[in-house]
């Protein structure tokens, strides 16, 4: 078999398979291990943790770890030493490591850009290759928006932004998604002067608007200027290397650098899809199934960004165990009900199933619990946050949960599990939770919840 794009995904499927004796051939145009763990995922994370350190140092007489406030190093000298951490963490976005072990274990890697030449055969440069089995994992790439004057100027994407040891002294990050959201807070948190537009009416568009507004609040605490139902109208050239921005609610602002970050596309142009057919949405990410195979297609099979279904790592490892699973004849369906999802923000934002965001469906109920009520927001001298909760009022199931608090990506999980489960609410409200812990906050919540059932 073949797989087109050695991201998570096709790293998952090839080296599953080849211990089943399979034989792959993994294509690979960039790096093996695919984005997350050099230049998306794993950096971001790593910066997150060294600007949320500096802040708690800057927090340690407040959560009383010392008598009197601490003074930190220089901005430019401690964002160059967690660059240095970062780029340590991420293998120097060096891909020997992963594609030694690859090659190890019997997978065939070949760099270059793969497309479909005809039924049963792919090529790369000079080279074919033919498959019984084709899976399409070419990942996604970065939208360009409709600026006057973005052609005319650099910018970075997050790639970019995360690379950097140099810090900016100020930024306009343009778009207002988890990546704007996570990289404006780490930014601000090293002392760069963030400016942060969304032309939308709140942050992260995706989630529910009680918590996009607390996020709001969260990153304008951090400094961060935050302009929302606003666009970049144009770009130009400043001194001394510098963008002037001209915004559409009639301000203007002068920085170092400009980050766009408004979302990505999947990668399916100049694949060779039209010589087999390959179905597309409108988006132009590829048609599946509930198994992971190309619309209409027996032996075609895609996974990740490229499919724009909930396009994180954990859906592309996920649809690569799901088609792993069917071609080694084991007959397997993916379910997204329960797909988690998170902004790794101090607090972090975390969301799973259905975000009800109005109360017009008379079949949802909804519940919210305030933070701040738990006894450990007081232990930990934190901020609080929010949980909400979303029931089906007939199946008496969860349905969905949205949140911001501290380590809300860790707890939420326990609706995760509900949700894919379909625990009962009853069952649900039963569960004891350790006190003092955030994850009691579900009790009061449930109980809510089933009292409007009642």
């Amino acid at each position: 078999m073949v797989i087109l794009g050695a991201g998570s995904s096709g790293e998952v499927i090839s080296s599953t398979l080849v211990k089943f004796g399979k034989s792959v051939a993994l294509i690979e145009e960039n790096r093996v291990g695919g984005e997350c763990p050099y230049v998306a995922c794993i950096p971001s994370k790593a910066m997150l943790h060294s600007s949320q350190a500096r802040q708690n140092v800057k927090d340690v007489q407040k959560s009383g770890g010392s008598s009197t406030p601490l003074v930190l190093d220089d901005d430019d000298m401690a964002f160059a030493f967690a660059a240095a951490r970062r780029d340590q963490i991420a293998e120097n976005r060096d891909d020997a490591g992963v594609t030694k072990r690859l090659l190890e274990e019997g997978v065939v890697i070949v760099r270059g850009r793969g497309r479909i030449l005809r039924s049963g055969v792919v090529g790369v440069g000079e080279e074919e290759f033919g498959f019984s089995d084709l899976v399409i994992s070419t990942g996604s790439s970065a939208n360009n928006p409709a600026i006057d004057g973005l052609d005319e100027i650099e910018t970075w994407t997050s790639d970019e932004a995360l690379s950097t040891r140099v810090r900016p002294d100020s930024i306009l990050i343009i778009g207002g998604g988890p990546v704007g959201c996570e990289l404006a807070q780490m930014f601000a948190r090293f002392g760069t002067r963030t400016l942060l537009v969304e032309s939308s009416d709140q942050l992260a568009g995706k989630e529910h608007p009680e918590v996009a507004e607390r996020l709001a609040g969260v990153l304008r605490r951090d400094g961060v200027l935050v302009k929302l139902g606003t666009s970049v109208s144009k770009l130009s050239s400043a001194p001394e290397g510098r963008t002037h921005a001209e915004l559409s609610d009639g301000s203007s602002a002068e920085v170092e650098r400009v980050i766009v970050s408004v979302g990505r596309h999947a990668n399916t142009a100049d694949l060779g899809l039209d010589l087999l057919d390959v179905g597309l949405n409108e988006n132009g990410s590829i048609k599946v199934d509930a198994h992971c195979r190309a619309d209409n297609h027996e032996h075609i099979w895609a996974a990740g960004d490229v499919t724009g279904i909930a396009p994180f790592t954990h859906t592309a490892n996920y649809q690569g165990r799901i088609i792993s699973d069917n071609i080694l004849g084991i007959s397997r369906e993916a379910n997204y009900v329960a797909i988690p999802r998170a902004i790794y923000t101090d607090p972090p934002v975390a969301s799973v199933g259905r975000i009800m965001s109005s109360e017009d469906n008379m079949d949802l109920i909804t519940a919210r619990y305030d933070l701040n009520e738990t006894a450990r927001t007081s232990t930990d001298s934190e901020a609080g946050g929010l949980l909400i909760l979303t029931a089906d009022r007939k199946r008496r199931v969860l349905v969905g949960a949205a949140a911001i608090g501290p380590k809300a990506d860790e707890w939420l999980s326990e609706a995760t599990l509900a949700i894919r489960a379909e625990i009962p609410l009853s069952t649900l409200q039963d569960i004891v939770h350790a006190f003092p812990t955030y994850g009691e906050c579900f009790e009061p919540a449930i109980r809510d919840l089933i009292s409007q059932i009642s």
